[in-house]
């Protein structure tokens, strides 16, 4: 490897690096924000811009739960389970 060579690949390194730090830099003030919209100490809105799998999950549940209830709203004329069927609805359908 050249002198010539050796200095280009310095360089390189270099604005790499530099690229890599202000990448950072943008990151810890994105994530520094996003705490600063936290209020309460909970993070409800975090978890809906990291695509969280356990709200994943809890959607999931809630949609087999209100399926379940809704299959089974003849064989179980109930008004409690009415009422939770729609309460559940409603909750993800906000969520």
């Amino acid at each position: 490897m050249t002198q010539g060579n050796r200095e280009q690949l310095k360089k390189l390194i270099e604005r790499s690096t530099q690229d890599l730090h202000q990448r950072v830099d943008m990151q810890q003030q994105v994530l520094l924000s996003i705490l600063g919209q936290i209020k309460d100490g909970c993070p409800n809105n975090l978890c809906a811009l990291m695509d969280c799998p356990h709200r994943r999950r809890l959607r999931q549940v809630l949609a087999e739960t209100i399926e379940v209830l809704e299959e089974t709203k003849k064989a179980f004329k109930s008004k409690r389970l009415e009422s939770l069927r729609k309460r559940l609805t409603e909750v993800l359908l906000n969520t």
